[in-house]
């Protein structure tokens, strides 16, 4: 069995992938600690969040369901994008162009550890004061890409690119998300249409264990703070010069021109 090689060592080179705009080797990890640490260090070594008690402000969290432990990375805040946008041009690759059709929450107060540590799905809801649509582009800075193994693509900020927000609305605690309904259409293919199709069933699900790893280290996460929550469409494909519009039935839309 192939021994892990560090933390350091997966850092150093997503670093490198990061700056050069090259893919590279993924590298072996033991755990999601490690993986974690590797995200720390890559924002550092990058200068992503600055210093400071304030957790970054802008996440992605989620999993395919309810019965494992959810995953979770800091979103660097230069790949975040307000709808209608046009991607700047080689950002930062685009070797994949992965499509995902998201609600983002917004919180309404600060959350520190304590807080956090209380929290069940329905108190986390009460904390939310806004959600939008939100489009997340997957990329990798692995050359495995979503070939490489899972803890590395946690590493790599679980293959994230760009993150794009529409038009913040009311939350409504209450909402009916199984009845939900998301449309997305990519370049000239049909619409698709999805109904009630969030993998955790409500992405309220994610709050509590996103705002205890969000407060692990005793790190405040800022009243405005945002997660997007998991893809209703899974994982799907566009182009270059591709335009992406996904809408939310009675929440809003986001459109993004790759």
């Amino acid at each position: 069995m192939t021994e892990p090689v560090g933390i350091a060592e997966a850092v150093r080179r997503l670093v490198q992938a990061r700056r050069s705009g090259q893919p590279v080797p993924a590298v072996p990890l033991p755990d999601a600690p490690s993986a974690y640490a590797v995200q720390d260090g890559v924002a550092r070594a990058l200068g992503w969040f600055g210093a400071g008690d304030r957790a970054p402000h802008f996440w992605k969290s989620g999993g395919p369901s309810r019965d494992i432990e959810l995953t979770h990375a800091p979103l660097p805040p230069a790949g975040v994008w307000r709808s209608p946008v046009v991607a700047p041009a080689g950002w930062p690759s685009w070797r994949l162009r992965g499509i995902e059709a998201e609600v983002a929450l917004r919180l309404g107060r600060d959350v520190d550890a304590a807080l956090a540590a209380t929290l069940d799905t329905p108190r986390a809801a009460a904390l939310v004061d806004a959600m939008c649509v939100s489009i997340e582009i997957v990329d990798s800075r692995w050359a495995e890409a979503l070939d490489a193994p899972p803890l590395a693509r946690l590493a790599d900020l679980q293959s994230h690119g760009a993150l794009v927000l529409g038009d913040w609305a009311r939350f409504e605690p209450a909402r009916d998300w199984a009845a939900q309904t998301c449309r997305v259409r990519i370049g000239t293919a049909p619409e698709a249409v999805y109904q009630g199709s969030h993998p955790l069933a409500d992405p309220c699900f994610v709050l509590p264990q996103w705002l205890r790893h969000a407060t692990r280290h005793g790190a405040t996460v800022a009243a405005g703070s945002v997660v997007s929550a998991g893809s209703w469409c899974g994982l799907l494909h566009a182009d270059a010069g591709d335009t992406v519009h996904v809408a939310f039935d009675g929440i809003g839309d986001a459109r993004v021109t790759l």
